[in-house]
């Protein structure tokens, strides 16, 4: 099950509307992905790939976690940390700027989708699953 757990940061865009950002946000999440979805950290079971996010330990993963988790690509890239990666952070050193706001703002659409018990967390079973 390593590739469905990696698939599902690295695949968050598949499932996303993000409307008029939808290209500067795919290429965010392409990038936070390629980040965070090394082999190493891949996972056997949703409940190890949960512990990822869990920073606090408490077995469920809020939107904080989330966020912090999913935007950690982006911030590692952010070279001056001023919450836009620019061509010059970007690879290939082109592209339109990208805010650290609207990447922020997807995800947060995204961890809605994926909480469909809409408790304000996600289980284990509720981040390993593609977002409705």
């Amino acid at each position: 099950m390593p590739s469905r757990d990696v698939a599902a940061v690295g695949g968050q865009s598949i499932y996303s509307d993000p409307g008029s950002l939808g290209r500067v946000v795919a290429t965010a999440l392409l990038l936070g992905s390629a980040f965070l979805a090394s082999p190493a950290q891949a996972q056997a079971t949703p409940t190890q790939y949960l512990r990822q996010f869990d920073t606090n330990s408490d077995g469920k993963v809020s939107l904080d976690e989330y966020l912090t988790y999913m935007t950690a690509g982006f911030r590692h890239m952010d070279t001056n940390g001023d919450g836009v990666l620019d061509a010059s952070e970007l690879p290939g050193q082109h592209g339109k700027p990208l805010r650290l706001e609207d990447v922020r703002r997807n995800y947060e659409t995204q961890f809605h989708r994926l909480d469909r018990n809409h408790d304000g967390f996600l289980s284990a079973k509720e981040l390993a699953q593609p977002p409705q």
